[in-house]
């Protein structure tokens, strides 16, 4: 809450769903858009694109690195504890009002306790917040978890949009938000 007594909005200079529900447990974890070109977010896509790496091969690998995801038209989010960073989401607009969601991660150490459900939150609030009406996902069918959180925050299953083409190795879903 904040001193006024009110649930701080993303208005209130951006404050995730995390931030307010571990006010009274873990203060020091926090959501809010960041580089990703820094060395310890880079690290993060790398350990990302090694997990990736060891569940499919190259051509379902739909990656992007860290010069495309710092580029107009993209918001990179960074969920860290103190200053470590332990996870990651990010947008980038393929049409008006549509936005396709990127680099979903989160650490092994750091899964488990909410944390990508809060980043994915922290995401759409952004979203709206830019007027994007649709987020739409590409994500890999070998990832079980992914799958039912998206499926759980309401993402339905699609056909392939923008540059996708079918892949059987892939799941496309997408939100009205």
């Amino acid at each position: 809450m904040t001193g006024s007594g009110r649930r701080p909005t993303v208005g209130d200079g951006f404050v995730s769903r995390l931030q307010i529900v571990s006010e009274m447990r873990k203060p020091e974890i926090s959501i809010g858009p960041e580089d990703p070109t820094q060395p310890e977010v880079r690290r993060l896509i790398a350990l990302s694109d090694a997990y990736l790496a060891a569940l499919y091969p190259p051509d379902s690998n739909h990656l992007a690195d860290a010069a495309t995801l710092a580029a107009p038209g993209t918001v990179f989010l960074v969920a860290r504890r103190n200053t470590e960073v332990l996870g990651s989401v990010a947008f980038r607009i393929i049409a008006p009002g549509h936005a396709e969601m990127k680099r979903m991660f989160v650490r092994a150490d750091a899964r488990g306790g909410g944390l990508g459900r809060c980043l994915l939150d922290a995401l759409e609030a952004v979203a709206r917040s830019r007027q994007i009406e649709r987020l739409s996902l590409e994500t890999g069918i070998r990832q079980p978890e992914a799958i039912v959180l998206y499926r759980a925050a309401g993402y339905q299953e699609c056909p392939p949009f923008g540059d996708y083409a079918p892949d059987p190795l892939s799941l496309f879903m997408t939100k009205r938000l």
